[in-house]
């Protein structure tokens, strides 16, 4: 049963909830990962030398990697563990860059809700805030995921 997951139904959300995720350091290791994976190796990311050029002074991860990161706190969250169905869109704004050392966790809004024809499922938008280990805002947008309802 979906249930043994622990995530919430789209039944058991209301629009205003509010859920924080716990943080997570991004390290070399994630940035080289993330690099070899989707083989972007822009020298942005991966060249100290050609970074200390750049206007951040030194190698900046990827964007969507802390993006990807977030995914992984709302999974360790377990909001939608195992009862979400779809990622049916996404919306992203990349504020502030994100450096090895720093540390993300996210602010998670249901923003809005609606019905579907089919009765076992519904659509919810979440407004996501990403903050660094000072609060301050690095990524924002929305999640419009398809969520199981209740059974029965």
């Amino acid at each position: 049963m979906l249930k043994a997951y622990g995530g919430k139904f789209w039944d058991e959300l209301t629009v205003g909830q509010e859920f924080w995720t716990g943080g997570r350091t991004v390290t070399e290791g994630d940035v080289l990962a993330f690099s070899g994976l989707t083989g972007d190796f822009n020298p942005l990311h991966v060249d100290e030398e050609f970074a200390r050029t750049s206007p951040f002074g030194t190698r900046v991860p990827h964007g969507p990697l802390i993006h990807d990161m977030y995914l992984g706190l709302l999974d360790r969250l377990g909001l939608i563990a195992g009862t979400a169905q779809a990622f049916l869109e996404l919306r992203w704004k990349f504020l502030a860059p994100v450096l090895v050392g720093h540390t993300v966790h996210a602010r998670v809004v249901v923003q809005a809700k609606r019905e579907v024809a089919k009765r076992d499922r519904g659509i919810v938008t979440f407004a996501v805030t990403l903050f660094n280990q000072r609060d301050e805002p690095v990524q924002e947008g929305e999640h419009t995921l398809l969520l199981a309802r209740r059974p029965g």
